[in-house]
């Protein structure tokens, strides 16, 4: 069984070792000490986002962090209000393929809800077709726009 577990501060330590686990598959960089003192304003500032970790909770089985999402917010014009970015989806490779995606972006959906945001954008790699088809399975459907981007430092 799955189940859902806003990010504390506490647990800091453990969602920027998965982080460094997922950011290592395409090779990008991650600085432990900048990742850390980010998740402390981000957890500070409930205006910024909300993040959870996806804990497994199989009966008999000691209970275990597998995975994380990240959801940011933004403040958007065109679609009328508070809107959300998928900032981070990332689930431990042994337990990949095993329909937890599929519950996890339920549950994303609920709470995109919940918080009466009007739109949920993501990123995702060219490489990740698991990825793009459990979007897609999901009810996620291509944009006709290219996210285009200006990195000021």
């Amino acid at each position: 069984m799955i189940q859902f577990e806003p990010l504390t501060t506490a647990n800091i330590g453990i969602i920027v070792k998965m982080m460094q686990d997922f950011y290592g598959i395409d090779n990008y960089p991650i600085e432990k000490t900048i990742t850390t003192s980010l998740f402390q304003e981000f957890i500070a500032d409930q205006k910024l986002g909300i993040a959870f970790l996806l804990l497994n909770t199989e009966e008999g089985k000691k209970e275990e962090v597998i995975g994380y999402f990240i959801l940011t917010f933004i403040f958007s014009f065109e679609y009328k209000g508070k809107i959300a970015f998928l900032d981070e989806l990332y689930i431990k490779e042994g337990f990949r393929g095993k329909g937890i995606g599929s519950k996890t972006i339920f549950f994303i959906k609920e709470e995109v809800k919940k918080l009466d945001l009007q739109l949920l954008y993501l990123e995702v790699e060219k490489h990740n077709e698991n990825a793009q088809k459990l979007y897609l399975a999901n009810g996620f459907e291509w944009h006709n726009r290219k996210f285009m981007k200006y990195k000021s430092q």
